[in-house]
């Protein structure tokens, strides 16, 4: 398990729509090494199966979630929120590094118990397609997403 920041020294930031965002100072994002414009082929633009072979067991994460809500004072229901990659898997996202993990709440107009809905998959999504169709620099995609996932489609020019 990766050591998280002390609890309740991490503090959420909300769009003006109510989206919610990672204290930068807790979760700036991190990127893997792994990950490079020369190597897309190999990792994050292959056919299939990158993220699932370098993602974390939940024997691993389900304890750093646990670990990082407290960091940030969350105290909803963990099923409902979801331990989250500033910058994701997909675009390059360091696995397992604390400063890449965040504990999202809920995004406005959730069920609750209806588990995480997260609409920042579909602007991965995107950014995942606009960098593997050489549309988006990597690391431009990776700085949108890591500032603000709420703006960075339209930081990006992509529609």
């Amino acid at each position: 398990m990766q050591k998280q920041p002390a609890p309740g020294s991490c503090h959420y930031r909300y769009t003006s729509a109510k989206e919610p965002l990672p204290d930068p100072a807790c979760t700036p994002g991190a990127v893997s090494p792994a990950v490079t414009p020369a190597t897309l082929a190999q990792t994050i633009c292959r056919a299939s199966g990158y993220t699932k072979g370098i993602r974390p067991p939940v024997s691993v994460t389900g304890p750093e979630k646990r670990a990082n809500a407290a960091s940030y004072g969350y105290t909803g229901d963990l099923h409902d929120a979801e331990y989250d990659h500033l910058v994701s898997l997909e675009l390059g996202g360091d696995p397992n590094d604390p400063r890449n993990l965040w504990v999202e709440p809920p995004s406005p107009g959730h069920r609750p118990g209806g588990g995480p809905n997260n609409p920042k998959d579909a602007v991965e999504s995107r950014l995942h397609t606009a960098i593997c169709s050489g549309r988006v620099p990597l690391r431009d995609a990776q700085k949108a997403i890591a500032t603000n996932w709420t703006t960075a489609l339209t930081t990006l020019k992509i529609k």
